[in-house]
């Protein structure tokens, strides 16, 4: 294993000590590193609150700022934060107006996030996502899993919150963009775990995982290597026979690395995905591309499209300054 770190024990903390103080006209990190948080938090709007395992930034560290997260909860990597990182953080971003947590749905953050919200008291929301249309269940989750999708609820919740929408109508949004969202992902390597070493699964050289999870989880099947164009018409058919007929609506369409793949060969999807999509005479109003939600560094990468409304592509353009997007702000 070759990686830039000092400890297996010590990476997670001085990971995030670089990444405050890089950034630190942006977020601040709590002194024992439980949270980050908007370095100024606003009073009375609804804070928005996320995490889970590191290994996947910029997600969810990179997502707080204006337009997103008030606060996002590391746990070590690939391990879901603790309860009592999520009360530290919610004390400390609390404006008034009641928390909203925003929960992958991985066994060991639904667990811990539900504990949390019962030891904050008061005024709590939970929105789950569970986008990826790759498997109904795994190891790691009851039910389907919370992928790249993740991203476009905080983008879009986000921007509703700092408009002061109440804790309700943000947890109906957020379960609206969710139910519009679908990804699926394909790994060509797998990731390394610095605390394990070595990868967190064998593959051929002439082998992909369709399907694969962000941890690196089973997906649906073991294929051998194929041309590009298949393998993006594998996940948009999966994706767009799960989502429902789209043909003449707008979406989101979103390319996600997984943290090993150049960006030339994602954009080399994109425009794969972009025919495909074409062909189906969907529209695409909104498209991102890179890599947001990373599993460590694997080689590979998801596609998510989301249906798109007037009132979802307004929020979607609403100004956003975070460390991992920024734009009109």
């Amino acid at each position: 294993m070759k990686k830039l770190i000092n400890s297996v024990e010590t990476v997670l903390t001085e990971s995030l000590q670089g990444f405050a103080a890089a950034h630190a006209d942006i977020v601040a990190l709590d002194g024992e590193c439980r949270f980050v948080r908007r370095a100024r938090p606003v009073p009375g709007k609804v804070a928005l609150i996320s995490g889970g395992g590191s290994g996947h930034e910029p997600l969810h560290a990179g997502f707080v700022g204006l337009g997103m997260l008030d606060a996002a909860c590391p746990g070590q990597i690939f391990t879901s934060p603790t309860p009592d990182q999520m009360v530290a953080a919610a004390a400390a971003v609390d404006g008034g107006a009641g928390l909203l947590l925003i929960v992958k749905n991985y066994e060991g953050d639904v667990m811990n996030f539900e504990m949390a919200a019962e030891m904050i008291g008061g005024p709590v929301m939970t929105v789950l996502t569970d986008d990826d249309v790759a498997v109904e269940a795994s190891s790691f989750s009851t039910g389907r899993r919370g992928v790249a999708g993740t991203l476009l609820v905080e983008k879009i919740v986000g921007a509703a919150a700092e408009e002061g929408r109440d804790l309700a109508a943000l947890k109906a949004l957020g379960d609206q963009v969710n139910h519009r969202t679908r990804s699926m992902g394909v790994a060509l390597t797998s990731c390394t775990v610095p605390a394990a070493g070595r990868p967190t699964f064998a593959i051929g050289e002439d082998e992909i995982e369709m399907g694969v999870g962000i941890h690196g989880e089973p997906g649906r099947r073991r294929v051998a290597l194929a041309p590009a164009d298949a393998i993006v018409a594998e996940l948009v058919d999966a994706i767009l026979r799960d989502l429902g007929d789209a043909a003449g609506q707008d979406v989101l369409l979103f390319v996600n690395g997984f943290g090993g793949t150049p960006a030339a060969e994602l954009y080399l999807v994109y425009h794969a995905a972009a025919r495909l999509l074409a062909r189906h005479g969907i529209r695409i109003a909104r498209s991102l591309v890179g890599s947001y939600v990373t599993s460590l560094d694997m080689a590979g990468c998801s596609i998510t499209v989301s249906r798109l409304d007037d009132e979802l592509v307004r929020l979607w353009d609403a100004p956003v300054h975070t460390t991992a997007l920024r734009w009109g702000a």
